[in-house]
């Protein structure tokens, strides 16, 4: 039962980490233009 001490903590820390970095790929631009990049390697010399 101790263990739910640090396993809930830590379950909430890692999903505060995974939506700061899924909020930081979002403003840096990391989705803009996915729908060319298919067409890109059919396009490839």
């Amino acid at each position: 039962m101790d263990i739910l001490f640090v396993l809930i903590p830590l379950s909430v820390l890692l999903v505060l980490a995974i939506l700061v970095g899924l909020w930081w790929a979002i403003e840096h631009g990391q989705f803009e233009g996915v729908e060319h990049e298919g067409e890109r390697i059919l396009k490839s010399d």
